[in-house]
């Protein structure tokens, strides 16, 4: 069933909106799933908080167009998924580790800002460390001064005090 023009222009609005928040766009081809697939994907995209929708590419190259992404335009072809997040690597991340485990689900390109990736470029940026594990590791690191120094004082007092 198609859309018609209010319809067709909600969307665009929506996308447009996500896009503006977006730091990261990955596209990817899904011939052939099955919808139990998609709904496993499309599962591990929500709790990693990354937007996911099977779109019309016209309606996504009029949400990207004079955006950061524009350049991602020349990609859509073909039946495609989008994943948008505001974390750079988590769109990339979850369609990453999902190609791995599915043949028919392959990455066409990606984007973060003013930079278009190939897939290789998407699994260097899936391969990196996200916000929230960068967090929890600075936060780590932010923990061991303290302890090491409360520990350094505790082994002066006990070397006094033999």
């Amino acid at each position: 069933m198609s859309l018609n023009l209010t319809e067709k222009k909600a969307v665009v609005a929506e996308v447009s909106a996500q896009v503006a928040q977006a730091q990261a766009i990955v596209i990817a081809e899904y011939r052939g799933m099955s919808v139990a697939d998609m709904t496993v994907l499309r599962a591990e995209a929500r709790n990693s908080g990354v937007y996911l929708r099977v779109l019309k590419n016209t309606l996504v190259r009029r949400a990207v167009d004079s955006t950061p992404f524009s350049a991602l335009a020349n990609d859509m072809v073909g039946p495609l998924v989008f994943g948008m997040s505001t974390d750079p690597v988590a769109a990339a991340k979850v369609m990453n580790n999902f190609a791995k485990t599915n043949a028919k689900f392959v990455i066409k390109a990606g984007a973060i800002p003013n930079q278009l990736m190939d897939i290789a470029g998407v699994q260097a940026l899936a391969s990196t460390l996200g916000r929230e594990e960068l967090l929890a590791k600075f936060a780590r690191t932010l923990n061991e001064v303290p302890t090491k120094f409360a520990r350094a004082i505790a082994a002066i007092r006990d070397a006094k005090a033999a």
